[in-house]
């Protein structure tokens, strides 16, 4: 299979298969000498997409539809057409059911891009099963493991689940009122007693949802807890709650049913109009974010109040889609409880985001215990952070476009930034000076180098007052951003109340520039000055403003207008523009509230207590479990796994036998009469055979044998379970939990080493903020930095390659 990439690109997947090839290379030798269950590395390696659907779902021949269909259809499209050619055999003929759950398997993988264990594990089986007037409609049976999908695509299951049943000439579920208010019932029990969904919908809308989807959400148990009223219906085999079908419908159809019903509206399919009146109720509740708040984790911002995380739109290069920048001493104003991970529950567009910091975003505005106002900086923040007394301002909240159309929420009015004034500014010089910077910087009488580092990077290169008033007047372009307060948050009345405090002050001024201004503090003109965000000082009783924050206070107050000047208008921005004659935009539009949701938890995945090897030791570990203890007794009695010989019949637990070295099969049997078996259900006495038997087992003969393959002395502590939970009973060998034990290691139920990371999106990065030297990157194919420089120092930015983290 080619793939088209560039030189550059074609050089690093080379290195990257190359390194990988040898890996796996020693994966198979390690596996080849027989000591594991499997004689070869269970992950396979998938180039795309499209290889990845089929080795993980099939069917088989399905990658070369995928490839082709995906460069002219979207993703969601091309789920629904495989499925399609599914259910009308291209791949093969199938039953009607097979049908159906393959071409729902292998539609749920293309939405997810491979990556989770729903299309395998979440859904569980797909059957036909019959409605009360007799039709065939068709049933999905969900599990845990769906919840890894996310709400879209769950939800987006049932849309292609309609589909096929349409294609299969399958009549809709007709859900009886048992069945519905079996299914409300089941939301609340498990919402009281297992654990919280990602959103509280009402009964209307889960009645309206059950009532209204056209096949049946199902599944099975999933947690031992029953429900009271509606038990043992007809068509639920279970009375236990079944969490998969519940997530699917609350999370996935009601939860995200804007989303879905964009998509379904953009496929043209029928018959899933009343998810806009889902969409409605939703749209009408209003603070969703501060539902279910859970102790010790804080509210930032109350819905839509002044105060909170102003809107900014944008992204860094560690922001993305569900990523959220805040500036790094908004974090540290609120101590902590925000860090680098942490899940921020928002009001809008979404649910949810990762909290990322970026430097170059407006920070917090802060009152200190004397009363003073104070802008938060990276620099003052040391000096101030024990003096804080109360937040005025949170500072932005960095959100992309891109949240807002994927989660279909329509843009809010967003904050005046910088870059939207250099744009602005920009404009006039290409429309007044065809583009020319020494015109207009002689315009402004300001040096062209100056003018140009204004222009080049607006957020470290700020105007200073004086300037930024030469450029808005000159240019008639709105007022810096740096420099525009919180007007917005007081109404023209009390503007006037300020304007006058103004003229009533003592001012210093040099060279027609406001240096100070100091006038007579009292309760309304220190809660007006707050409330607009002015920095400033309380000294002996009087309010004190210095520097650039005067000149502009002074400016926008109208100082050098004449006093007697009239102007009748409740608007302040309409006042502003008559007594200075520029333009003032609003500050801070949008507010958002936000509380927070899940700390940042990137550790070890471990099983509880720790673990080293799974190996059983039954009691003879002690508290601990611990085999170097259990050494004391002679032997241990154990359930393991039952293996024969092939070479010389041996009896043992072992891969391979440890008298001659051949490889040993795995025996059946039934636990009634013993008999040995190949099938899974013994004939005579109608029970499952079994693999596995209490046996004997020298613990420290292995030991031994183990330490000395590894030329080791025998560890204090190496942790094992008292039993096995697989259904063999099959255990590690101890060279694995010795191993683990030195290197301060666990292991998880399933035989890997895991460790929980925080999913968040980065594009590009530096070597110092990995601590990866540059000659190394280089080895890596990071040759050129993101300007196409050649990679010399550790400062240099480097744009991340597709399948590095």
């Amino acid at each position: 299979m080619d793939i088209e990439m560039s030189k550059e690109y074609q050089q690093y997947t080379a290195v990257l298969e190359k390194s990988l090839e040898s890996v796996y290379a020693v994966a198979r030798k390690a596996r080849e000498k027989g000591l594991d269950p499997a004689l070869s590395p269970e992950p396979e390696v998938a180039k795309d997409l499209a290889e990845l659907v089929e080795g993980l779902v099939g069917p088989p021949g399905v990658a070369e539809s995928i490839r082709d269909l995906s460069k002219k259809l979207p993703r969601e499209e091309l789920a629904f057409k495989i499925a399609e050619q599914i259910v009308y055999g291209k791949f093969g003929h199938m039953g009607a059911r097979e049908a159906a759950e393959q071409a729902i398997r292998t539609a749920l993988a293309i939405l997810t891009e491979g990556i989770t264990a729903a299309p395998l594990q979440g859904v569980a089986r797909v059957a036909i099963k019959s409605n009360p007037d007799r039709t065939k409609y068709l049933a999905i049976y969900y599990a845990g493991p769906i919840r890894s999908a996310g709400g879209t695509e769950q939800a987006l299951t049932l849309v292609i689940g309609d589909f096929v049943r349409r294609l299969l000439g399958l009549d809709r579920y007709k859900p009886t009122e048992e069945e519905v208010r079996r299914f409300i019932e089941e939301v609340r029990l498990f919402e009281r007693a297992v654990a919280r969904f990602q959103y509280h919908v009402s009964d209307e809308e889960l009645r309206r949802a059950v009532q209204f989807i056209p096949v049946e959400v199902t599944g099975t148990e999933s947690d031992p807890i029953e429900v009271s009223s509606f038990r043992n219906l007809p068509r639920i085999e279970t009375n236990r709650v079944r969490g998969g079908a519940l997530r699917v419908v609350n999370d996935g159809v009601v939860g995200r049913s804007a989303k879905v019903w964009t998509i379904v509206e953009k496929l043209g399919i029928e018959g899933w109009d009343w998810l806009r009146r889902i969409r409605e109720i939703e749209e009408k509740r209003t603070a969703g974010f501060m539902e279910d708040v859970i102790a010790g984790r804080p509210i930032f911002a109350f819905p839509s109040t002044h105060g909170g995380f102003r809107l900014r739109y944008g992204r860094a290069r560690n922001t993305g889609l569900a990523a959220v920048g805040i500036h790094p001493a908004t974090m540290m104003v609120l101590q902590n409880f925000l860090a680098a991970g942490t899940q921020l529950r928002i009001e809008g567009p979404g649910k949810a985001g990762v909290v990322v910091p970026v430097d170059t975003i407006e920070p917090p505005i802060v009152r200190l215990k004397n009363g003073s106002v104070v802008r938060v900086t990276l620099q003052n923040l040391k000096q101030i952070k024990n003096m804080i007394a109360k937040i005025l301002f949170l500072g932005d909240i960095l959100i992309g476009f891109g949240d807002f159309l994927y989660n279909n929420k329509p843009l809010l009015p967003s904050g005046f930034t910088e870059e939207w004034w250099r744009e602005e500014l920009r404009a006039v010089i290409k429309q007044n000076f065809n583009g020319s910077l020494e015109k207009a910087a002689a315009a402004v009488k300001i040096s062209t180098l100056r003018f140009e580092g204004i222009l080049s990077d607006p957020f470290k290169n700020k105007p200073s007052a004086k300037e930024a008033i030469a450029l808005s007047s000159t240019f008639k372009v709105p007022l810096h951003p740096f420099f525009t307060f919180f007007w917005s948050s007081i109404s023209s009345e009390e503007f006037q109340t300020l304007r006058k405090w103004l003229l009533n002050s003592e001012r210093q001024i040099e060279a027609s520039v406001v240096q100070e201004i100091t006038g007579a503090k009292n309760e309304t003109i220190k809660v007006l000055l707050e409330r607009i965000c002015v920095p400033h000082e309380v000294v002996k009783n009087k309010i004190k403003i210095e520097n650039d924050e005067a000149h502009i206070f002074a400016f926008c107050l109208g100082l050098h207008a004449p006093k007697t000047m009239a102007v009748r208008s409740k608007n302040v921005f309409e006042i502003m523009q008559k007594l200075t004659g520029i333009p003032i935009r609003k500050k801070a539009p949008t507010f958002l509230g936000a509380r927070m949701g899940r700390p940042e938890k990137a550790k070890r995945r471990e099983m509880r207590p720790l673990v080293h090897v799974l190996f059983p030791v039954g009691l003879a570990g002690g508290s601990r479990r611990n085999l170097t203890e259990a050494l004391k007794k002679v032997a241990i009695e154990v359930d393991l796994v039952k293996r024969r010989c092939s070479e010389c019949n041996e009896s043992t637990f072992k891969t391979k036998c440890p008298r001659c070295g051949a490889e040993t099969v795995m025996e059946k049997f039934c636990p009634q009469c013993g008999r040995r078996l190949k099938e899974s259900f013994c004939p005579i006495c109608r029970v499952p055979t079994r693999s596995y038997e209490k046996q004997l087992v020298n613990l420290k003969e292995l030991m031994d044998e183990a330490c000395r393959k590894l030329n080791l002395p025998i560890p204090e502590l190496v942790k094992g379970v008292k039993g096995l939970t697989n259904e063999t009973k099959t255990a590690e060998i101890l060279e694995k939990g010795i191993l683990r034990a030195k290197h301060d290691l666990s292991v998880f139920k399933d035989g890997t080493i895991r460790f929980d990371v925080t999913n968040a999106p980065l594009t590009h990065f530096k070597a110092t903020e990995i601590g990866v030297p540059v000659e190394k990157l280089r080895q890596l194919g990071y040759s050129y930095d993101c300007d196409g420089n050649s990679l010399t120092d550790p400062n240099q930015i480097c744009e991340l390659k597709v399948q590095d983290v």
